[in-house]
């Protein structure tokens, strides 16, 4: 991998993180119950707060989006999340949410001068992303950017995870691996344990039959667990993730760069030190 390619998934990591304590903190259940969401589980509210972007989306829009999902598990939250409260009120509550979460979670650094100039740097990466034929980056990147530094910092992070999202499904149609097998070549590699993946929602069922289609094609051994085409063609798809996401990056010199990874360090260890986030995750971060 090349040393810009390298610097690219960095930030992915140290950005991921920082865009998804929306979805654990405390503070966004909170918001998301005021609404009318149960909050016994997190995915009404996760499936309001990603998808209000798109509009009112019915579950194939979703489905197909957010792709690893099975449709039956964004079906038995979309279109139900919109008879709770439109996408402009889910939106409104979502800025709450971030508000509330990163006051809790960076305390007096929310106001630091760092914060500042971290959000300024990573908007300008947030408006250099191409977003045609990105359809979560687009939605998200067509919102009104915040005033307040760490809520225009969030947003940023999000514009640039969805941008490289829709770049990694874009990877996974020329690799031809269908929304069942991208998780399951995944976790073939070894990116995390299979009960991490049960989340999205397949069935012992089509979870095995996506093994047996991968294994015809000499991706996956009888035991589950990759070959060495199905390891390379893993990694075609990550390059080609890393190679999607890296044309906004380039706006920034390679100093300005390196004073992100900085800026943005105390931020993931926030993050990741308040225990909020899952210690394993469907992403692979840390294993790719």
């Amino acid at each position: 991998m090349s040393e810009d390619l390298m610097r690219v998934r960095q930030l992915w990591h140290l950005l991921e993180p920082v865009h998804a304590v929306l979805y654990y903190a405390p503070e966004a259940f909170e918001e998301a119950a005021a609404l009318g969401y149960a909050v016994d589980e997190r995915w009404p509210s996760y499936f309001a707060w990603r998808a209000a972007p798109l509009g009112a989306a019915g579950a194939d829009r979703v489905a197909d989006t957010f792709y690893s999902f099975s449709p039956r598990t964004v079906g038995a939250y979309v279109p139900a999340v919109w008879s709770v409260a439109s996408p402009d009120v889910v939106l409104a509550a979502r800025g709450r949410a971030v508000d509330r979460a990163y006051q809790a979670l960076l305390g007096d650094e929310i106001a630091a001068p760092d914060t500042a100039e971290a959000a300024a740097l990573l908007r300008r990466v947030a408006e250099a992303a191409d977003t045609a034929d990105q359809p979560m980056a687009a939605a998200n990147a067509a919102l009104p950017w915040p005033d307040a530094p760490h809520l225009a910092l969030w947003h940023a992070a999000t514009v640039l995870r969805e941008h490289r999202g829709d770049g990694h499904l874009a990877a996974l149609a020329h690799a031809e691996l269908d929304p069942v097998e991208s998780l399951v070549s995944f976790a073939a590699i070894g990116a995390a344990r299979r009960e991490v993946f049960g989340s999205r929602g397949w069935d012992e069922e089509e979870w095995q039959a996506a093994l047996d289609r991968l294994e015809k094609r000499g991706l996956v051994a009888g035991d589950g667990t990759a070959t060495e085409a199905g390891r390379a063609l893993r990694a075609e798809v990550e390059r080609r993730t890393d190679e999607a996401a890296a044309g906004p990056w380039r706006v920034l010199t390679d100093v300005e760069r390196e004073r992100l990874v900085g800026l943005l360090g105390p931020l993931w260890v926030a993050a990741i030190g308040s225990g909020l986030l899952p210690s394993e995750n469907t992403l692979g971060i840390g294993k790719v």
